[in-house]
């Protein structure tokens, strides 16, 4: 598509149109809840019954196995929700449906809605973890909590929420089309079972090669500083080192994938 010159207009026109290209996105979102319930939800959920119940039910798992399972379920939740909610729309207005013309004609500079489309994942991240947790109660009976760790919570669901919007802005805007099912295919599986989400990262050093892979991973970060903040007696990487890997790979994540953003929106 052919860059459009937009005329340089006041900031608040800018922030106005960002507010309703960001409303638009929501209500949508609302008006078709079950559905992004269905696409979000089903996946940890059927992680969480198999794993934290069948399992715990049958003594396949250790007492105790749940506490450290269910933090690692709310990083794959917080990181998953937000890659789709970027990568899949944005391959498809790009490629077919060629929806982002629109927004790119919105009085508001590209990098708003960029923005605006960065943050439009990270609150569906945000929801879908958050409906994890009366879910996670239902199933287990209880779930691990303290409060003395709320700021460790916060952090760690935000930064994996972003974690997961970098990946889908890169996702959908370096892959063709065509191949974005395929791609999301390759990705979701090494994400899934190298993110930590089911075991504590310390624990691998008795297979240190695959301790090694999963540390590769930023997703491992989400799950250990979950794991940090909810039930700090498992074994888990420190908190600071955990935020500082995912400050440096949000960064590196969301400046690749604008790069990429903007080499589409000119082309």
């Amino acid at each position: 598509m052919n860059a459009v010159a937009v005329p340089v207009l006041e900031p608040g026109t800018q922030w106005r149109a960002f507010r309703m290209v960001l409303y638009r996105d929501l209500y949508v979102t609302g008006r078709e809840f079950p559905a992004f319930l269905a696409q979000v939800i089903l996946q940890p959920l059927f992680l969480l019954f198999v794993f934290g119940k069948v399992l715990a039910t049958l003594g396949y798992t250790q007492n105790g196995y749940t506490d450290l399972l269910f933090p690692g379920l709310l990083a794959l939740t917080a990181v998953i929700t937000a890659m789709q909610a970027l990568a899949f729309p944005l391959v498809a207005e790009f490629g077919w449906t060629k929806e982002i013309e629109d927004r790119l004609l919105a009085p508001m500079p590209t990098s708003f809605v960029v923005a605006e489309k960065v943050l439009f994942a990270v609150v569906r991240s945000l929801i879908a973890t958050l409906i994890m947790i009366p879910i996670g109660i239902l199933i287990l009976g209880s779930i691990p909590w303290r409060w003395a760790g709320f700021p460790l919570f916060v952090a760690g669901l935000l930064l994996g929420a972003l974690v997961g919007a970098g990946f889908g802005l890169l996702m959908g805007t370096l892959v063709r089309p065509e191949r974005i099912t395929l791609l999301f295919a390759l990705v979701f599986t090494p994400l899934l079972f190298t993110g930590c989400s089911q075991y504590p990262w310390p624990e691998l050093a008795q297979i240190r090669w695959f301790q090694i892979v999963t540390a590769c991973n930023p997703m491992t970060y989400v799950s250990e500083l979950l794991r940090g903040a909810m039930v700090p007696q498992v074994p888990h990487i420190r908190p600071w080192i955990c935020i500082v890997v995912l400050i440096f790979a949000v960064t590196a994540l969301l400046t690749v994938g604008l790069k990429g953003f903007y080499r589409r929106a000119i082309d």
